[in-house]
């Protein structure tokens, strides 16, 4: 069990603002800041406000403030091994430890080290419960990014679906289109995993707790070869857990052999596809529960299932009795509207199709590079 104070994610931020130099140790990733350029005719307050400004491509007048906020976005980046973050509320906390992989917005840990109270955090919420829940915890995912490529900044056309979406069709903030988060008052870059897909979970990754004191408790820690979360939170802590509906706070959470998987990661050893485990920034073996054959894979790819359904891309998460559960990857009012498709989250629409009316692409590997 790992508690942290509130001073401890100011120290995050601050260890992290040198410069890289290629001579770091091979365990630390020290990511790149978000460097805001301020000048006599751009101040601090023009730079937020073109943040938060939506971005719309018909309207060519705005094309000099659209640039200058790329120029700013663009300095935020992901490197393998960065530590990625997603706000929860209890209900989305039961679905990780039920076998929930990341998806949808995140942030990286390194812009949001600052915010550690509920009441900080709750504006990087997803699930549209702000302020409707009553509680004075707030929830988080915390991982490491596998690579870059699983994760897109949520701007330019692929994206102009979600800025465009009218509120009766979303949960949470708007999307703005700039590459942050809505907000009076912070500069927060945000991410999306790519097309919306899952990524898989990387090793280690927590489930934390925030208390209205600012304090983080690691309550659960992820280990892929028992397949489940491992609970961390000393007796003392317990009753944080009691703001996750239906989970127990005398138990720890495995994954059984039946229930089926979004993605996975899948390498290659000697010409034989396993299943993976990623340990980043460095480290992807093959999944074993004896150390002696976890051997480090020559490759490795995500593995997910694609389809089409009434010309709209989306991933399939499940099928039974003859439909299949889809996810929209780049779901707008048009496609929704066609579709029939509910928002679960922010971003994140999905749908039950018949499975004889989908075009199922079958598992589809997406490739890293080692």
């Amino acid at each position: 069990m790992t508690v942290s104070s509130p001073r401890d994610g100011v120290t995050d931020v601050l260890a992290g603002s040198a410069p890289v130099t290629g001579q770091e140790p091979a365990h630390v990733i020290v990511d790149s800041p978000l460097m805001v350029p301020l000048t006599r005719s751009v101040s601090w307050a023009d730079a937020h406000r073109l943040s938060q400004t939506p971005v719309r491509h018909d309207d060519s007048d705005s094309d000099g403030d659209h640039h200058r906020i790329a120029v700013i976005r663009s300095t935020a980046t992901i490197r393998r091994g960065t530590r990625m973050m997603k706000v929860l509320s209890g209900r989305q906390a039961a679905g990780y430890l039920r076998g929930w992989s990341p998806v949808g917005f995140c942030h990286r840990e390194y812009d949001i080290a600052h915010l550690r109270t509920p009441a900080d955090l709750a504006l990087l919420r997803t699930d549209g419960e702000v302020g409707r829940d009553g509680t004075d915890l707030v929830y988080a995912l915390r991982w490491r990014a596998i690579d870059a490529c699983d994760y897109d900044t949520p701007v330019g056309a692929a994206y102009q679906g979600l800025v465009a979406m009218p509120p009766r069709d979303r949960i949470g903030p708007p999307v703005l289109g700039t590459g942050f988060t809505p907000s009076e008052h912070h500069l927060i870059p945000e991410f999306v995993t790519t097309g919306c897909t899952d990524v898989p979970l990387s090793a280690n990754a927590a489930l934390l707790a925030y208390t209205p004191d600012g304090a983080e408790v690691v309550l659960y820690t992820y280990q892929p070869e028992q397949r489940g979360w491992i609970r961390m939170a000393g007796p003392q802590w317990r009753h944080l857990l009691d703001g996750i509906p239906d989970v127990s706070s005398d138990q720890e959470y495995l994954r059984t052999g039946d229930q089926p998987q979004s993605t996975q990661l899948v390498g290659t050893y000697q010409g034989r596809h396993y299943e993976a485990v990623a340990d980043p920034p460095h480290e992807f073996r093959i999944l074993a529960m004896t150390r002696a054959a976890r051997y480090p894979v020559e490759s490795l790819a995500r593995r997910l299932r694609l389809s089409t359904w009434r010309g709209a891309t989306c991933q399939v998460l499940r099928q039974e009795s003859g439909w299949s559960r889809l996810r929209l990857c780049h779901p707008t009012p048009e496609t929704v509207a066609t579709l029939g498709a509910q928002c679960y989250e922010r971003g994140i629409y999905e749908v039950w199709a018949p499975t004889v009316e989908i075009t199922d692409n079958g598992p589809t590997d997406l490739p890293y590079e080692l």
